[in-house]
Formats: C-alpha cells, structure tokens, sequence
C-alpha cells in the first residue's frame, strides 16, 4: 500500500493546457464567421441559380453570343413584362431560349404604327434596350392568352421569336415552360455583373419586371467571408511569427 503511495507521489503531475488568450479568441471567432459567409453565399446561389449559356445573339447587346447568364428559378406566373427569361417550348423546337417578355394574358400587343413601335393594349413602349431604334420587322396584332407569354429578343431585326411562331397560339408560349429569370453576367468576366431591371413596363397596369433576388447580397456575402479567412489566417501567422522570433532573441 505505502509503496503505491510512494509512487503515485513521485509521479509528475500532468501540466495543464496552456490557456488560450483573448487574441487566439477572437482568431477562432473570426475564422467561423468568414466561413459561415463564404459557405452560406455560395449555398444561396447553388440552391436558387443555375448558369446557362447565351446560344444566340437575339439579344445583343443585352446579352451576346456564348454569355454565361445566372439565372434565377421562378415559375412563369412570377414573371412580368420586361422580365429576360430562360425558357423551352417544343413547339419552338424545344431548345434552350433566351427571350424578353413583353406581354402577358390578355394583352393585345402589336407594332402597327409607321416606325412599328412596339404597343402594348394600345400603349406605346419606350424599350431603351433595343439593339437598333426604329423600324423593327413586319407588322402584327395579337391578344395573348390567358396563361402564357409573348417573348421577343432586344435585337429585333436579328431574332426568332413570337413574332416567327404567330399561327400557334399566337406565337406565345405556356408560363410553364419559363424555367428561370436571368438576373446577372457571370462570364465572360469584363462583362461580368447584375442585369439591369427595365423600367419600359412599370406605367402599364398588370405584372412588371421583377427585382433582383438574393444574388448581389449572397456573393458579397461569400467574397467577405473568403477575404476575412485571408485576412485572418494572414494575422495570425504573422502573430506567431512574432512570438517566436521574441522567445528567440529571450533564449
């Protein structure tokens, strides 16, 4: 019994982990909240955006051939007049489509006048978007259905749009069929940047361009949270640098 005694005495006692200081903290605090940003922004666009590809120049100069859009998922009774969308209609031969609205059930939308201005229930419409201002194709007068949409390209002269498909249904297609609503650029990178909402429609009565969603908050988001990780990670390391270059010189 002594013996166990005796050596549970001579046994040194286990130092306690070094306690961490308030710097070391605030280091830790920084390091979880950057990557709570940077996680969260990312996983906000994955979630609600999906990229797609520009295949034609139907609507230069908004958008050009082989553009990267991020585009939005919005059910077509989301979508107003104005609003740029992804789309597919079989029949417009099912492919990928990327279109502006500009009308919607129940209009009657025409361009009937000398210059073929685009009216929509007899209002004219200034579109500043426009590739070329004036003369924009061949005549035409139709009422929308209820339940779809009227889509043209901004380069009126050099698009296939409604305008191509009018003995069916008008030319319009069903709001089923919008898959998303584009909201930004992302490549290629000079021209990379959020799409600006159009005002053309907001003095007409009825469903207007939608505003951005969450994409401009959610990528500072996550640039901040990369950047305070940088920042972070950068300070600290120069911070320990420091404490061992002190213990150094002291030994």
């Amino acid at each position: 019994m002594s013996s166990v005694m005796e050596q549970s005495a001579d046994r040194p006692a286990t130092p306690a982990p070094p306690r961490r200081g308030p710097a070391a903290v605030l280091q830790g605090i920084a390091l979880a909240l950057g990557l709570v940003l940077m996680i969260g922004g990312f996983a906000l666009i994955a979630v609600d955006y999906r990229p797609y590809k520009v295949p034609t120049a139907s609507m230069y100069p908004t958008l050009q051939t082989g553009d990267t859009v991020l585009a939005r998922k919005a059910g077509g009774g989301a979508i107003g007049r104005g609003d740029v969308v992804v789309f597919r209609d079989q029949a417009w031969g099912g492919e990928l489509m990327v279109k502006r609205v500009v009308a919607v059930g129940g209009d009657t939308v025409a361009t009937i006048d000398s210059d073929h201005r685009l009216t929509v229930n007899g209002q004219p419409v200034e579109e500043p978007y426009l590739a070329t201002q004036g003369r924009q194709g061949e005549s035409f007068s139709v009422t929308v259905p209820q339940g779809r949409l009227f889509l043209l390209g901004d380069n009126r002269v050099g698009s296939l749009d409604s305008r191509t498909h009018l003995e069916v249904e008008a030319g319009t297609i069903p709001t089923t069929e919008v898959e998303a609503r584009v909201e930004a650029i992302l490549q290629p990178f000079g021209r990379m940047g959020l799409l600006d909402r159009t005002t053309a429609f907001d003095s007409f009565a009825g469903p207007k361009a939608g505003e951005s969603g969450p994409l401009e908050p959610a990528a500072y988001a996550s640039v901040a949270g990369a950047a305070l990780i940088v920042v972070t990670s950068a300070v600290g390391g120069v911070a320990g640098l420091a404490r061992r270059l002190r213990r150094g010189r002291s030994s």
